[in-house]
């Protein structure tokens, strides 16, 4: 079999987070003998490829994919260019229209369990000084929550590993978990003991990044959380998606508090702009604050949107929409509404959402 020159493309899109996707490829491909090299944005890259793969986020990012995927394209008329990723999962259709040679949808099987090629972020001045190992101890969720593009692109739970050490790079500082519900794998247990084994023993940090799920915060995972190292402030992340969900999301912050996570440190995204209206979510962002964890407005985007913050649900307007924006930039931190005395005051006082969300004004 001819070795080949492998270009790994991340469009020009923001991102908190290197593209997994293609270090597992990397290490793929690495693994069959072939050159890689990773590159971002439309760029000049070291060595004419033969096989171009090109990455995707959100739907509303595809004019970025788009002009990565043509740019090399021209570029390179000989190379195969793959189009994959988020994007291209959820809007195949549309994905093909950027002129890709191949639409690949879903995940990568041959490289799903593969550790990533982090040493390829070396030569990522985005990059090279990235920490944390990134993991999915399993795919999919049972919940089937309509605003999440979970069940459409990995169904149920699946795909669930009892270890994850071999996904962990030498060197690394951070264990970040991307897990969508880590708690309804069948081995949680397994990972947490993994988890607090590379916290103890080689004074690692981990990041519950996507979230728990507060349904199923047990004494027993809430103690076993206690145990473990963090990054940051904010240790548990918890969702408050409608308003049935609130005795799970209270019970579960009474749990973690009882074993040692402050409220402080408890993150809740409160959803709006979805099946909800601004007097529910006032309920929500009032009851996070009132059970002394910290509350972080999440606004509803549709699944194939292609157009970021464009969407206004039937029973929301755009002036209080950017009331909770307003609001977040000036009373919020980094967009958190944090649980201090006077913002709880505040939503107790405050008789509706318009009451709540006004911004305190000086007494002259």
């Amino acid at each position: 079999m001819m070795l080949m020159h492998i270009l790994l493309v991340e469009p020009k899109y923001y991102s908190q987070y290197p593209p997994l996707g293609l270090l597992k490829i990397s290490a793929y491909h690495k693994m069959l003998g072939d050159t890689v090299e990773l590159i971002h944005g439309c760029g000049l890259p070291k060595y004419k490829p033969d096989r171009v793969y090109v990455t995707s986020l959100y739907t509303w990012a595809w004019r970025p994919v788009w002009e990565a995927v043509r740019f090399y394209k021209a570029m390179y008329p000989k190379a195969e260019v793959w189009l994959g990723g988020l994007y291209a999962s959820l809007l195949p259709d549309h994905a093909a229209k950027s002129g890709a040679d191949y639409i690949h949808v879903g995940l990568f099987s041959e490289a799903e369990d593969l550790l990533p090629d982090y040493a390829i972020l070396s030569e990522s001045e985005r990059w090279r000084n990235w920490d944390g190992s990134i993991v999915f101890t399993s795919r999919g969720c049972n919940n089937n929550c309509g605003f999440c593009a979970v069940p459409l692109l990995e169904g149920k739970i699946n795909l669930a590993k009892r270890s994850i050490k071999h996904l962990i790079w030498p060197g690394h500082t951070k264990i970040v978990l991307w897990d969508n519900n880590l708690l309804q794998s069948p081995y949680w247990r397994d990972i947490l003991s993994e988890i607090e084994e590379l916290c103890r023993d080689r004074n690692m940090k981990v990041d519950f990044n996507q979230g728990l799920d507060a349904a199923l915060i047990t004494d027993e995972v809430a103690e076993r959380l206690s145990k473990l190292r963090y990054p940051g402030r904010i240790k548990v992340r918890l969702g408050y998606d409608y308003k049935a969900k609130g005795k799970f999301v209270k019970r579960a912050i009474e749990r973690l508090n009882a074993h040692g996570i402050k409220g402080r440190s408890i993150m809740v995204y409160t959803l709006y702009n979805y099946t909800d209206d601004p007097e529910d979510f006032f309920e929500r962002v009032r009851n996070v604050l009132e059970w002394g964890a910290c509350a972080y407005p999440m606004r509803y985007e549709p699944i194939f949107a292609l157009e970021k913050n464009k969407y206004i649900s039937p029973k929301w307007d755009p002036q209080r929409l950017e009331m909770i924006q307003k609001f977040r930039r000036i009373v919020g931190s980094g967009g958190i509404l944090p649980p201090y005395n006077a913002l709880i005051e505040k939503f107790k006082r405050a008789k509706c959402f318009d009451e709540a969300f006004s911004i305190w004004r000086k007494k002259q």
